[in-house]
């Protein structure tokens, strides 16, 4: 077991900036693939592969035993994680790409005031509060950037709101992996509970809306599907894991953050998608705001050191 974590390295940019970059495509491929295959079937095949590639992981290193002290929290877990991607599958056929990558990555400000309530050793501190403060306005502030005045998009801003309630719900889900059993197990079994619950939530939900007869096995379709269930979900899930073992997590942080600025970037060049400029202002007020929160104690550094106080 590692005792001490450091802090980023040239190696470690190296790697975050690869998975901040299938990150962000993620919410492209979804949209992209949409015409062939239902978002949320696209969800519940990507969490049945994805679960059977862990499964296996965990017949081979072990973890199993410890099944029967966790499987409440894994329950609660997997039903907020399948929660998370029905509202992103939902709402992709409403908004955009690129408006989904900034308000899924709410999720930190929601993890935040989770812990702060149940979680006495991890009150926020002002620079987190005010961190909140500024995402909620950019919140706002890009909401606006759905709405024309003479024309009410409805259906954006009901998109963007699920994408909110996405962050809602994958912020919910860290906060009960950090409060209950889940913390002490191993990631591998944690990450299988997520998957393994989503993907029967979520194959159910198709059945029960329709969407399950949405399907063409197109190369799109097969591409988009195995790219979410073997990149994402699998691998760099696990190579996220693996960093945070070695490495600070709040450096970690200021670095994710990059992901909701490549969704934008592949949702315009890849998906020819529009920007007003409410939602940058915003998106940036957002970002901003996730930044004081998840990397409060990097940016007190950085303030201090500007103010000549260090």
């Amino acid at each position: 077991m590692i005792a001490t974590r450091r802090s980023v390295d040239g190696f470690a940019l190296q790697v975050m900036f690869g998975l901040c970059l299938v990150w962000g495509i993620q919410q492209v491929m979804i949209k992209w693939a949409a015409a062939d295959i239902a978002p949320v079937m696209q969800a519940a095949g990507r969490s049945g592969i994805s679960a059977l590639l862990v499964g296996l992981l965990i017949c081979w290193k072990g973890g199993w035993d410890q099944v029967s002290a966790t499987w409440r929290g894994g329950l609660l877990a997997g039903s907020l994680f399948g929660l998370e991607f029905l509202f992103i599958s939902e709402g992709l056929q409403l908004t955009t790409a690129a408006h989904m990558s900034v308000f899924l990555y709410t999720a930190p400000i929601f993890t935040a005031l989770g812990v702060h309530w149940l979680l006495p050793s991890e009150r926020l501190r002002a620079v987190q509060w005010l961190g909140i403060l500024l995402a909620f306005i950019g919140i706002g502030v890009a909401f606006a950037g759905g709405v024309s005045w003479d024309n009410l998009d409805r259906r954006m801003l009901l998109g963007d709101a699920l994408g909110v309630l996405a962050g809602a719900a994958w912020g919910a889900t860290t906060v009960v992996v950090r409060a209950s059993r889940l913390s002490e197990a191993p990631v591998t079994l944690t990450l299988f509970y997520q998957l393994i619950v989503g993907f029967f939530g979520l194959l159910l939900i198709a059945v029960l809306s329709g969407q399950v007869t949405h399907v063409s096995l197109t190369g799109v379709a097969i591409t988009s599907v195995l790219f979410q269930g073997l990149v994402v979900s699998f691998c760099s899930y696990l190579i996220w894991f693996w960093l945070l073992r070695r490495y600070l997590a709040a450096n970690l942080a200021v670095f994710s953050f990059m992901t909701p600025l490549f969704g934008v970037t592949f949702g315009v060049l890849l998906l020819g998608e529009q920007l007003t400029l409410n939602f940058v202002i915003g998106a940036v007020l957002v970002l901003l705001g996730i930044t004081f929160v998840s990397a409060e104690q990097w940016v007190r550094r950085r303030l201090r050191k500007a103010l000549g106080q260090d």
